[in-house]
Formats: C-alpha cells, structure tokens, sequence
C-alpha cells in the first residue's frame, strides 16, 4: 500500500531585497503638485537615486480619509496638502542602498516655498497581499481607459504576471519638466505573493523617480467598487 498525504506549500516569505523607506517629516503643507520639485530637490542630495533603477520616489500624501488618502478636488496651480506631525513620506530603495540613505536624515528641502525637512526612516517590507493600488500612472495624451489597461496588462505579462482582475480610477495631470502629464489610478487583485512582489519591486510605465508607477498595499477592492465593475482578463 502506498499512501502519501499531500505536500502543504511553504508559507511565502517576503524577500528584503527592496523595500520602502518611510520617512517622517517636519512641514506644515506642501504644493498639490510638487512630483518634478520633489525629484529634483532629492537629486539634488542624493544624485545616484538616478541611475538606481529599483528606486523610487513617492509622492507626498496627506492624512487619510477611509481607505486611503484622498486628493483635494482639482489641479489648482496654488493648491496645497497639508500636513500632520504624523505625516511620513515613502521613498522605495533596494537594501543595498539604505545605508547611503542616512544623507537624507535632517536634510529641509523647499517645495514651491514650504521647507521640508526629513527625519529618521523606518524600512516597510513589501506586502504579500493580492491587491496593489498605483495613485498615479502616467497615460498616453490620447490613450483610453480600455488602451491602458490593456497596456498594462502586457506589461505584467512581461514580468510573468496573468493580469484577470484591474480596475481604473481617477486621473490628474501633473506640471513635469517635459509639459503635461496625465495619469490614471489603477488597481489591480487577486495577485499571487510572488506576484504582487514583483510587480511591486518593478511597477509600470516611466517616471518612478517622480511618483508615477509605483504600486502599493491596498486593504481591498470592494473599498472602491463591486467586483462587477472590475475588468476582467483571460490572460491572453
């Protein structure tokens, strides 16, 4: 008689090859939109940040609402975020770089006029859960909803990744160096851990330097929709 009893997969761990470094900060408000002044002042201190492809910068958010951080309604060219003694800023970085990250600590930066001034970090690990949300991918001047999603869904493909469930959000448009900017919010579910690594460590599209791409740990699709408005995909 033979009888084997089925193998339990081992639990993922998650790798600490990359992850995001929170920092706390020491400003009252910051500009709406301050990606390209917040790229170009960290560069400024640490100019090697360029050429680490795996880094990434992200945007400066306000205290939350909910589910998750909520934009002030508009693009108002003197609009601002103001902030909290609790509010932290993410810059995400391969491990073999926080050392050189300590040059950041005490270092005030000024956005649009508002000093910025940045405190210790703690690492925050990559999260296994199979719900990612980008705030902000940048899209095409004339790109669809539909064309996008389907852009990104090759993208994941690319990295090994069977895209079946994304869902777009809102979309705003960023003053860069190169002229205007469009983005689209995206989520996307039901991720494999390995998956939702990857597609952390690699995000999509360009400009992570500035905010744009990367993707974070979300509590839950049904926080912003029914999966019924979700897109769904075959993998094909």
């Amino acid at each position: 008689m033979l009888w084997q009893e089925d193998k339990k997969a081992a639990p993922f761990s998650v790798p600490d090859t990359v992850a995001d470094l929170s920092f706390s900060l020491i400003s009252k408000q910051v500009p709406l939109d301050h990606a390209q002044q917040l790229s170009d002042e960290l560069l400024k201190i640490l100019p090697w940040i360029a050429d680490e492809p795996r880094a990434g910068i992200h945007m400066i958010h306000g205290a939350t609402t909910g589910n998750g951080w909520n934009r002030p309604e508009g693009d108002y060219e003197d609009a601002c975020i103001y902030l909290s003694k609790r509010s932290k800023m993410q810059i995400r970085m391969p491990k073999t770089r926080y050392e050189d990250m300590n040059a950041l600590i005490g270092k005030t930066i000024q956005l649009n006029g508002h000093d910025v001034t940045f405190g210790e970090y703690q690492i925050k690990p990559f999260t296994p859960l199979g719900t990612l949300f980008c705030r902000y991918a940048i899209v095409g001047d004339n790109e669809t909803e539909d064309q996008f999603v389907g852009r990104v869904a090759g993208n994941l493909k690319a990295m090994g990744i069977n895209l079946t469930k994304a869902l777009c959000g809102m979309g705003h448009t960023f003053k860069m160096a190169k002229g205007p900017t469009r983005t689209m919010s995206i989520m996307v579910a039901d991720l494999d851990p390995e998956d939702a690594v990857t597609l952390q460590v690699n995000g999509i599209g360009e400009g992570r330097k500035a905010g744009f791409g990367l993707f974070i740990a979300h509590k839950g699709i049904k926080a912003v929709g029914d999966m019924s408005e979700m897109q769904h995909f075959d993998g094909t």
